[in-house]
């Protein structure tokens, strides 16, 4: 495979820019259908965690895309999950996108799945681990998905450079005890870049800030006691966590013998979230801000770095080590008390995968948690995910 072509392929996963890819494969009279199988067992509870002890159903999808003419793209993905014995269907993308913009500028709207970090706007059944890190399932729900619209461009430089901005409701990403809540509430502007080192690495990063409008509130008591419930695992995917303004630095490189990717290949991740101010805001928050900033709190970050190694194109193995550290404000009565609150995640997984649309994964997981009851310290999960039908082709 060439350097450039890789560059290309890249554009197009990340960006879905490229017309000409859309239109080729799905049109009108034969849209693209797929379905996702996601089942697993997991032996125990995972803090933050949306997958449940024992036999579920994990994240399974059914999408439709097609090109609606030689001027838009279209898509459609719901989502069936299993949540306390029982079924919960969701619409997690439901958008139109342009397709033959000038200037290299793109347009998407409705509902989709923000550009935030390396790993959101990626579909949850191409991740190499069972969960997201910590840091995504608390500043993001796991993963972020809104209804807004989406412009970006692609720089026509020999490096890959994506710059985008994003407008959404933000209702996912909206605080407790919100007394008014803004109509348009996330504003979001990142920028991308990518490129080769010879025939056999590649790279990209990237940096974004969210702007949350909406993400700052009152306290309420009963929100600290839900953190603390082992029973509220809901699947709405909203932020446990949330401030005005969330920031994300990414970079991930890969290696591939000659620049083949099909028989092995190493890929090393890493992210950063920084939540800025998660308590200010209102005056009566003032209070419990300077507690938060006393037991040296004044804002939450998480981080993650994933390696994973394919040892043939039918295995793979992969190390991820990640943190959380945030805080609870719990009210009782005319005062207030700071819980710290932190999770620290080592994460070993061995995966068999004899095509590029069957996955079984067994994986291992612990937990060092601080402040957040009924997660247990180890827990191994078999899962499997299985695609049928055409799907898009995975991101960088």
């Amino acid at each position: 495979m060439s350097s450039t072509f890789r560059i290309h392929s890249t554009a197009i996963a990340v960006a879905a820019l490229m017309g000409t890819a859309f239109s080729a494969q799905a049109n009108l009279t034969n849209p693209e259908i797929s379905l996702v199988l996601d089942g697993h067992y997991q032996s125990g509870e995972r803090a933050l965690g949306e997958r449940e002890e024992g036999f579920a159903l994990g994240h399974t999808e059914l999408a439709i895309s097609a090109a609606v003419d030689d001027k838009f793209y279209g898509k459609l993905t719901t989502v069936l999950e299993s949540h306390e014995g029982e079924i919960e269907v969701g619409l997690e993308e439901a958008f139109i996108q342009t397709l033959a913009m000038p200037w290299a500028l793109s347009v998407r709207a409705g509902r989709f799945l923000s550009e935030i970090g390396y790993l959101n706007n990626q579909h949850l059944h191409s991740d190499a681990f069972v969960e997201r890190p910590a840091a995504y399932r608390a500043f993001l729900g796991g993963h972020y998905f809104d209804d807004g619209i989406r412009l970006n461009w692609i720089a026509p430089t020999d490096t890959y450079w994506e710059l985008g901005t994003e407008v959404f409701g933000g209702d996912p990403l909206q605080a407790e005890g919100l007394d008014h809540a803004e109509t348009v509430g996330v504003y979001h502007l990142y920028s991308k870049w990518g490129g080769d080192i010879g025939l056999a690495h590649s790279w990209q990063a990237g940096i974004s800030w969210l702007r949350n409008e909406n993400g700052q509130g009152g306290v309420h008591e009963e929100h600290a006691e839900d953190l603390l419930d082992d029973h509220d695992h809901d699947h709405s995917h909203g932020a446990e966590f949330t401030g005005r303004d969330l920031f994300n630095v990414s970079a991930v490189y890969k290696w591939a013998p000659g620049g083949n990717y099909k028989y092995n290949h190493l890929t090393i991740s890493a992210e950063y979230f920084y939540l800025d101010s998660p308590f200010a805001g209102e005056e009566h928050d003032h209070d419990h801000h300077a507690l938060a900033e006393e037991a040296g709190a004044d804002y939450f970050d998480g981080w993650y770095v994933s390696g994973v190694y394919q040892i043939s194109p039918s295995w793979s193995a992969g190390l991820r080590y990640g943190q959380m550290s945030a805080g609870l404000m719990e009210a009782h009565g005319d005062h207030s008390h700071y819980h710290p609150a932190d999770i620290k995640e080592t994460e070993a997984m061995l995966a068999w995968h004899p095509s590029h649309f069957s996955t079984v994964r067994l994986q291992y997981s612990h937990q060092d948690v601080h402040g957040l009851d009924h997660a247990d310290d180890h827990q191994f999960t078999l899962q499997y995910v299985m695609t049928l039908g055409a799907h898009d082709a995975h991101q960088f």
